[in-house]
């Protein structure tokens, strides 16, 4: 299959997009939210105008007259590829979206646009200053999701949204949406995860390579975010979270909404529990998405780990009650702290339990085949 190619026109666009972006920064991050997407209904003209007054002209001037041929080197250079609204190939939830993106920026494996349909595709969101609970949940809903054959899309952000794409890489395959160029790692610390992705899965954004972050650009990328996929699932966000921005975008385009539930008195989980107060589907695992998308039983999620065996289920059971150190459990099963180290390195490996920074273990929602 041929790379999929942009218009000059619209890559132009893009190009206009990263000249304003300082001068939208002064106008769109004065309220938090919708602001960045309502500007980006503008025409050119009068985008620029609304921007940038003073220098409008010149810089729409500028930007027509870059010629196609440097614009595609551009894109070669930094190892990417650009699709259109007249491609075929353009995602079909984008294209009745009145601001979706003119174009997007790929870097990585562009057969997957494809699979880009809204009813394959799940977006997962959340908090950036995770908890243990979020971040565990948003890495087992990416991993089962994928392993389902679903398309799991994200931001690359701290917290939930690196979770879910290391979830399902370790299935399969996932997108980001950046709010800068495709070839930037933003933010920086996650260069290896970005780099897994855009050799592996899919980096999008609608901004040319090279482009830095800016503050209007992150609800702007949400709106891609919410139109790309079926459902947004919102795993763990505060009252004034950013992911809830996600949430409202993906509700007005009409697309299923479903929230984690978290303690009653944790601020972290406030936002996703009012969203389920407000009707969101209630989601506990893979599955509740699956079946609120697809219908009940349609498509199960593989919830089953590998089999174990007797010593490693006594291991997994002391967790399970309450136990959280390898010490603890050999005192209260009356083995060796060899044996038990050991048992706890085969759970760990296949996905049973987590171990912290401090040593402390933590069931995950994987179950063995006996149970």
């Amino acid at each position: 299959m041929s790379e999929p190619r942009a218009c000059p026109d619209c890559l132009r666009r893009s190009r206009l997009l990263a000249h304003l972006a300082p001068y939208i920064e002064k106008i769109a991050t004065g309220a938090p939210g919708a602001r960045s997407p309502e500007l980006l209904r503008l025409s050119n003209e009068d985008l620029a105008a609304a921007a940038a007054p003073r220098v409008a002209r010149q810089i729409l001037t500028q930007v027509t007259a870059t010629p196609e041929e440097q614009l595609n080197a551009d894109l070669a250079a930094a190892r990417c590829w650009a699709c259109c609204r007249h491609d075929e190939r353009y995602p079909v939830g984008l294209r009745d979206a009145a601001d979706a993106p003119w174009a997007l920026i790929g870097r990585g494996d562009a057969a997957l646009l494809e699979r880009l349909e809204p009813e394959g595709v799940i977006t997962v969101v959340g908090a950036r200053r995770a908890t243990a609970y979020g971040r565990e949940v948003a890495r087992e809903l990416g991993r089962e999701l994928s392993a389902a054959g679903m398309l799991v899309v994200s931001g690359l952000a701290f917290g939930i949204d690196a979770c879910a794409h290391r979830g399902a890489l370790e299935a399969g395959t996932t997108v980001a949406v950046l709010g800068c160029g495709a070839d930037v790692a933003y933010p920086a610390s996650h260069r290896a995860l970005w780099r897994q992705i855009a050799e592996t899965g899919l980096v999008l954004s609608e901004l040319p390579p090279g482009t830095g972050a800016w503050r209007w650009c992150f609800p702007a990328r949400n709106r891609i975010m919410a139109g790309l996929a079926g459902m947004t699932v919102v795993v763990e966000a505060a009252q004034r979270s950013g992911s809830l921005i996600t949430a409202d975008l993906a509700a007005d385009l009409g697309r299923d909404l479903g929230a984690v539930p978290g303690p009653v008195n944790s601020r972290a989980s406030a936002g996703a529990n009012d969203l389920l107060a407000g009707g969101a589907c209630l989601v506990r695992d893979a599955q509740d998405v699956l079946d609120a998308m697809l219908g009940p039983g349609v498509r199960n999620a593989e919830r089953t780990g590998p089999g174990l065996e007797p010593q490693q289920v006594r291991v997994l059971e002391a967790i399970e009650t309450g136990e959280e150190t390898c010490d603890a459990i050999a005192s209260g099963l009356n083995l060796t702290g060899a044996e038990v180290a050991a048992a706890l390195a085969t759970l760990e490996a296949f996905g049973y339990v987590t171990c912290s920074l401090v040593g402390s273990y933590a069931r995950t929602l994987l179950r063995p085949p006996s149970i």
